[in-house]
Order: structure tokens, then C-alpha cells, then sequence
């Protein structure tokens, strides 16, 4: 069964950090790129951070970076997200998704990910 799992969310103050983590099935692990998304309310879902399967290719959205940091652990079928300097504006629905094999690059729009989690909320807090 194909499936992502998110945890790790939570209510932080600002200038805090959390670690997100998500757990695939290998079906779903051997994409080739995984990624984060998220979603605040009242806005569209946007792109976080991105990683290559064999890690060494990194991406991040200008909002992130430098703060935020996307790993994965191909052992455990896992990525993770480390967040540190956390601000209000990083409130949001996080999601864990895999890229379609339709598209050979990295991709930062929805559209390209057919394999969601169902997402984990993290609140920060001034």
C-alpha cells in the first residue's frame, strides 16, 4: 500500500525549532524525489523543500532557506524536515509528498505530486 505519514508538528514559539518526519512505504520511498509542502489558512498550498533520492541534490523555497533543512534516510524510509528560527509566517499544514515519475526534474507545483500525506500542523507562536 502506498502511503506517507507525517508527525512532528506542534505549537513552538517563535525563534523555536521543530523536526517533521515522514514515514513512507518503500513503494512510495523509491521516487526518486520527495518533498515538503505547506499550507496556511486561506492560502494556496506552496512548495518548501525538495530532495533527490540519493540526497546529494537539495531545493528550498527563498522563505526557507537557511532556516529549514530537508534530509531523508533511505535505510528507514524516511525524510525529515528540520526547521530552526521558526517565525509566525511558517504557520501552517505540512505535507510530505513524492513526485510523480512523469517528471524527470524537480518540481516546485502541486500538480507534480500525485502522492500526498495527510499532514501535520505546526503553530508558531509570537
Amino acid at each position: 500500500q502506498v502511503q506517507l505519514v507525517e508527525s512532528g508538528g506542534g505549537l513552538v514559539q517563535a525563534g523555536g525549532s521543530l523536526r517533521l518526519s515522514c514515514a513512507a512505504s518503500e513503494r512510495t520511498f523509491s521516487r526518486d524525489i520527495m518533498a515538503w509542502f505547506r499550507q496556511a489558512p486561506g492560502k494556496e498550498r506552496e512548495f518548501v523543500a525538495a530532495i533527490k533520492w540519493s540526497g546529494s541534490s537539495l531545493y528550498y523555497a527563498d522563505s526557507v532557506r537557511g532556516r529549514f533543512t530537508i534530509s531523508r534516510d533511505n535505510a528507514k524510509s524516511t525524510v525529515f524536515l528540520q526547521m530552526n528560527s521558526l517565525k509566525p509566517e511558517d504557520t501552517a499544514v505540512y505535507f510530505c509528498a513524492a513526485q510523480s515519475p512523469k517528471y524527470s526534474g524537480i518540481e516546485y507545483r502541486t500538480r507534480a505530486y500525485d502522492l500526498w500525506g495527510q499532514g501535520t500542523q505546526v503553530t508558531v507562536s509570537s
